[in-house]
């Protein structure tokens, strides 16, 4: 079935139709006149405001991203552009991608906007990452690349690490309060990151990029670009790079092989044809989270061990903590004017991913718990009569397979522009944990993916610690309407999703709580209005209030871990009845987009219903179980700034951005063993810092370039309580290079050197996961209820890294 699904996924892309043109970023070579290219889109191309969007890369209108004629011209250096959306939306551009470190993950590049909150484990990114924005974390923001999903269709987690490569990036756009209508999420009620790949360049050429840095990183890039083939108008590249770094912090390291590819067409009046190929393969080291007390008695020593004792073995040896990880994402989004008033845009696309997150448990063979029946476990030739416990591998797999495709038609007529659209995706995740052997000499599992040899139960079960199947079906339709008055100056429109949603669980996992099979199944109307009004040139006004939801985990169908027959429960205990998060956001804000100087204020406010969370509960007892919860009502207001000009004072361009947000919980929140609750209400929400600050200094003579940024960050709180937080923290981050002339067929030789965290600070960066309380207390009823269990990620120390980068 797998093969099929595969196949017939690989099929479609052969027979839909396919695009990725991108109106916006001509070529800076000279024309071909040997090609005939696409001449100017029709009228349906209308570069009016929409909450429709830019999702799809053809949404994209030519003036949105600035053409490479105006390079070093920028505002900001790259981190504003000329908006005209009815709503927030920040976008950075590859002239200020290209100056930061080689390899940055797509959340360490977009760190200076506004309300944005990011934090890397590693300096290079390759180990992934965390984000919240305006309070909000990466599992409720929307990431798409090229037009397609980014998030786990299962938790909604992001890797950055595995997304893209930074030198194929044309711009990434965030929008801080909510996603476009046509955004493929169904859990993205705190905004969307959109990340838009370049479009191949006219002629035959390429780009080498070769870095070095401490802790041994180093990286290797490269690019081909084909240029038009033959006397065709199709063109493309295939990059690939390599990269790897030793741990800062405990044994081994983090390494990734990387490849894409991009081919397109356009001609006639808006026809563009393209497909893209992204395949990504990492096996790194995992960097083990930590609480309150283990950071405030061994800092950043907590970590995995170096060696192995094959007398003494250990689970927490660091070679069985490794996160093998393979992606592929396919996208083909195509644009096709069907007549001067109508156009289609259709987005399909393939996501498949298959890896874990490593692990060790010391299992006993004499007892082993298979629900309420007590068994006995062997593996191998080990079995209960010869070996009482022995320490097992034991990964948690994903596998994923995901076709989709939204379908949009668009009408134009005069002032009034009508759109709709169709979005459908199927999707199949399996998860399993089984239990495999280590090589009792070097202590390396003897497969990665948990394979070969595994612990059987003696009623003949294969022993799981998680073994679940989730088929997803996503039907959402969308509709939106578009007037234009007084010549193109107030535009307002209004549109409307409805999303259903069914999950069809499968849990091989005896004495559930939940049976075997277990359906989920949500429909939710989702209404959008919005309006601007542009005073002049250089001013307007803009309004927006938007729905959005979050269905709830895959993972709260489900019970999974080790069963306890005292509490005849699992570990992680399923709570399959769980409602969708609704998230509902106004905003308010002005624009200045002068020739020198750009500006952007914006109020926000948004209310949350039935907000979803994972919860660690300790009862009375001392048993501690996780699940998910409806976690009640928050609110919050703020304010988001950003500031930025062009070329002023001997080629420097400065930018500015700043967030206040005062966020609160609305409930009381449950807690603890028993049927009580804390008192949260009116609590400064969890994961939320209140300000954050960003400056960056960029200057730029077209050979010699150099920057500084830095990022503040206020406490955030770990509780729903607010009895445990992290600090508030300050990185400074500084940059320099030179461009040399061109030297034949060498284009720009540029050396570059980057530094992040200049001052070395060590510091809790970000809130892994969060608790109703941290101490003991009292709740509503009385009861006493003990401290929850909190965790952070430590965040990167200082990186110094030099690169050497030519075109040709």
């Amino acid at each position: 079935m797998q093969k099929l699904l595969a196949t017939s996924a690989l099929i479609g892309f052969t027979t839909l139709p396919f695009s990725a043109g991108f109106a916006a970023e001509p070529d800076a070579t000279k024309k071909n006149v040997g090609h005939v290219r696409a001449s100017a889109p029709s009228k349906v191309s209308s570069s009016e405001p929409s909450m429709m969007g830019s999702t799809a890369p053809t949404d994209q209108a030519p003036e949105k991203v600035e053409v490479k004629g105006a390079r070093h011209r920028q505002v900001g250096g790259g981190l504003m552009v000329k908006e005209d959306a009815p709503k927030s939306r920040s976008t950075i551009t590859s002239e200020y991608i290209e100056k930061q470190a080689t390899g940055l993950n797509p959340m360490q590049l977009i760190e200076m906007l506004p309300g944005v909150n990011t934090t890397s484990t590693d300096p290079m990114g390759l180990s992934g990452g965390h984000m919240t924005m305006r309070g909000l974390t990466e599992s409720q923001i929307g990431f798409t690349l090229e037009g397609f999903p980014i998030n786990d269709i299962g938790n909604y987690a992001v890797y950055p690490q595995e997304i893209v490569d930074p030198e194929n990036l044309r711009s990434i756009n965030v929008e801080q309060g909510s996603a476009d209508l046509d955004s493929p999420h169904i859990s993205a009620t705190g905004g969307a990151v959109n990340m838009y790949l370049m479009n191949p360049k006219d002629h035959l050429g390429g780009k080498i990029v070769g870095s070095y840095g401490n802790y041994n990183a180093r990286r290797i890039f490269g690019r081909l670009d084909t240029g038009y083939v033959g006397h065709t108008n199709v063109k493309g590249f295939v990059s690939f790079s390599d990269a790897a770094e030793q741990s800062w912090r405990g044994p081994g390291g983090q390494n990734k092989m990387h490849g894409e590819t991009k081919w397109m067409s356009a001609w006639g009046k808006g026809n563009v044809v393209s497909f893209s190929l992204v395949g990504n393969q990492s096996t790194g080291v995992l960097f083990p989270s930590t609480n309150m007390a283990a950071w405030q008695s061994k800092g950043v020593y907590n970590t995995y061990e170096s060696k192995w004792d094959p007398k003494h073995p250990s689970a927490n040896y660091y070679q069985l903590h490794r996160n093998p990880f393979t992606n592929i994402y396919a996208s083909a989004p195509s644009t096709f004017t069907l007549t001067d008033n109508l156009t289609l845009t259709e987005t399909p696309y393939f996501w498949y991913g298959n890896g874990n997150g490593g692990g060790a448990y010391n299992e006993s063979l004499t007892s082993q718990q298979y629900g309420e029946q007590t068994v006995t476990g062997s593996i191998g030739p080990y079995n209960a009569s010869n070996t009482k416990s022995l320490l097992l591998y034991n990964p948690s797999n994903t596998q994923t397979y995901r076709p989709g495709a939204v379908t949009k038609l668009t009408l134009h007529t005069g002032i009034n522009r009508l759109t709709v659209g169709y979005w459908f995706e199927y999707s199949k995740q399996r998860q399993t944990a089984p239990f495999s052997l280590i090589d009792g000499e070097t202590g390396k599992p003897d497969d990665l993916l948990g394979g070969g040899t595994n612990m059987v139960y003696s009623n003949g079960v294969t022993a799981q610690y998680r073994d679940t199947l989730t088929q997803t079906r996503i039907h959402t339709m969308f509709i939106v309407d578009s007037l234009s008055l007084l010549n193109n100056r107030l535009t307002i429109e209004a549109g409307l999703k409805y999303a259903v949603v069914n999950r069809d669980g499968q849990n091989n996992l005896p004495d559930t709580s939940t049976g075997r099979y277990i359906k989920g199944s949500w429909q939710q109307p989702l209404p959008a209005v919005s309006i601007r009004y542009k005073i002049n040139d250089e001013n307007q006004l803009f309004a927006s209030s938007t729905t959005n939801f979050r269905i709830p985990m895959n993972t709260s169908l489900y019970d999974s871990g080790s069963y306890n027959t005292k509490s005849h429960s699992y570990s992680t205990q399923a709570n399959a009845n769980m409602k969708p998060e609704i998230s509902i956001s106004e905003e308010f804000g002005w624009r200045y987009q002068g020739p020198l100087v750009m500006g952007s204020v914006s109020y926000f406010h948004y209310n949350f219903t039935n907000r979803l969370y994972q919860q660690s509960v300790v009862t009375d007892t001392g048993y501690t179980y996780t699940r998910s919860i409806n976690g009640g009502n928050s609110h919050a207001d703020g304010v988001d700034l950003e500031v930025g000009t062009r070329p002023i004072l001997y080629h420097l361009r400065p930018y500015f951005s700043a967030e206040y947000i005062n966020a609160r919980t609305d409930s009381n929140i449950a807690a603890g063993g028993a049927s009580d609750f804390v008192f949260s209400k009116g609590k400064f929400a969890p994961q939320t810092p209140k300000y954050q600050l960003g400056f960056n200094l960029d200057y730029d003579d077209g050979h010699l370039f150099g920057g500084y940024s830095l990022k503040y960050v206020a406490r955030q709180y770990s509780t729903f309580v607010n009895d445990q937080h992290i600090p508030g923290y300050l990185t400074m981050n500084i940059n320099a290079g030179y461009r040399f002339k061109d030297w034949g067929i060498m284009k720009s030789p540029t050396l570059r050197l980057n530094l992040r965290n200049i001052t070395d600070r060590r510091y809790l960066g970000f809130v892994n996961g969060t608790a109703a309380n941290a101490l003991a207390t009292t709740g509503m009823y009385g009861s006493k209820i003990k401290g929850g269990n909190t965790t952070y990620s430590v965040a990167a120390p200082f990186m110094v890294m030099g690169t050497a980068s030519v075109d040709f």
